[in-house]
């Protein structure tokens, strides 16, 4: 390849769409196996790698290579002593930029599916065609339409198992679609494979010639991405306050900070929330340059025309479109902790840069995962479990729902006592 052929395709290549997405199942339906044969089929892998996986898979008696090795570094630092809830692969093809967060099966790991799947534009959920769906594979449905991730891929996996059944493969689509019609999900796909032998993976099947779809990687290719940063609303918390005193910035007075969603440009009139007090933006600046727009998710120190106390954890927003400003909010919150909730024990919680205490004043319903139910009159929260709750906070949080705006709708609680997150939670 000549020096020009090299760089049109690095270029080619900066130029691809990323997608991110998360990996969930049960345990043993599959995943290491088939993100090692994603990544060993669509040659993402180093040959130094694939010769060492080689040389173990033979030394553990395997006769092929044994797929799930890859990702076996995870195991590796866990047994080092080293705590990783998610693991993150990532792999690029000519078509698209992909990273795979990896989270694992246990159920009493499903927290970190919140994690994994927080910015994720796709989830893989595996079902074992033997078993179908189960438990964790609701459980692992719901949370992913709770956090509205536009497509879902429901692999059903391990089919050479089952004589690459058709019928098999029907009953689990039957079973799932019976479940997802009551979830709120925009894109829901089914592919018949077997990571194990490679069905359906990178390559078409010859073992189910009666799937006519495509298989897993070139769907993943070719899905509509749409973006979920809020375009509209114009949100940005202030994270600090720039006060350099040096030759040429004695009178400067920035407030740093990521943008949020939304566009915010010289001139623009902006209202600093929560005292509500009005100013114009008077510059944009970003690390070596003045701007004369920035939008999310860019990171910026915005100065103002007016001197306004303002400082951490208050947010500038367009005059004519604000959030709300309120200490009473109702969240879907997924409980993280082995802990259970305490009643109306106090809490810290941290919403984009603002952090107040607060405290779960009601457990409105609890949800259950097999059938979608509402179950009320419950006292306590317990590990993975969601339910909605009201929070009361000490001051205003300027909130959106998580519907309109992923990034000023969701929040976290954190135990003062120990330091922990036990819930992750999103605006309703």
């Amino acid at each position: 390849m000549s020096s020009n052929q090299k760089k049109e395709k690095i270029k080619m290549l900066d130029n691809n769409q990323l997608l991110r997405f998360t990996t969930a199942g049960s345990v043993d339906d599959g995943k290491s196996t088939l993100i090692g044969r994603l990544l060993y089929d669509s040659k993402s892998i180093f040959e130094d790698q694939i010769e060492s996986i080689e040389k173990t898979s033979k030394q553990k008696g395997h006769e092929g290579v044994d797929l799930a090795l890859f990702t076996d570094g995870l195991r590796d630092e866990r047994e080092q002593g080293i705590t990783i809830d998610v693991a993150y692969r990532y792999f690029t093809t000519p078509k698209r930029k992909f990273i795979i967060a990896d989270t694992p099966g246990h159920i009493q790991y499903t927290r970190n599916m919140v994690t994994g799947a927080s910015t994720a534009n796709a989830a893989l959920i595996l079902v074992d065609a033997r078993h179908g769906v189960i438990e964790q594979t609701r459980r692992h449905a719901f949370i992913a339409s709770l956090l509205q991730i536009p497509h879902i891929i429901v692999c059903v996996n391990k089919m050479d198992l089952v004589d690459f059944s058709e019928e098999a493969y029907n009953k689990v689509l039957s079973q799932f679609e019976e479940f997802s019609s009551k979830l709120l999900v925009k894109d829901v796909r089914f592919i018949p494979m077997s990571a194990l032998l490679g069905d359906n993976v990178v390559n078409r099947s010859e073992n189910m010639s009666w799937y006519q779809g495509a298989p897993l990687l070139h769907t993943l290719e070719t899905m509509h991405i749409s973006s979920d940063v809020n375009k509209v609303d114009a949100r940005f918390p202030v994270q600090t306050v720039l006060r350099p005193q040096r030759e040429g910035f004695i009178d400067y007075r920035g407030y740093a900070g990521r943008i949020s969603s939304g566009v915010f440009r010289k001139g623009d009139e902006v209202t600093v929330m929560p005292s509500g007090f009005t100013s114009k933006i008077k510059t944009i600046d970003a690390f070596d340059k003045e701007l004369d727009e920035a939008f999310a998710p860019m990171s910026v120190s915005i100065t103002l025309e007016d001197d306004i106390d303002i400082s951490r954890g208050d947010m500038l927003v367009r005059s004519n479109n604000k959030p709300d400003a309120s200490q009473d909010i109702e969240v879907m919150l997924c409980w993280l902790n082995n802990a259970p909730s305490k009643p109306r024990a106090k809490y810290s919680i941290f919403h984009t840069s603002n952090q107040q205490k607060a405290m779960i004043k009601e457990l409105v319903y609890k949800i259950d995962i097999n059938t979608l139910q509402r179950k009320e009159d419950e006292a306590e929260l317990k590990m993975n479990e969601i339910a909605k709750v009201k929070i009361r906070t000490t001051k205003p949080l300027m909130i959106d729902s998580y519907r309109e705006n992923r990034t000023t709708g969701s929040i976290i609680l954190v135990d003062d006592a120990t330091n922990e997150t036990v819930a992750a939670g999103m605006i309703v």
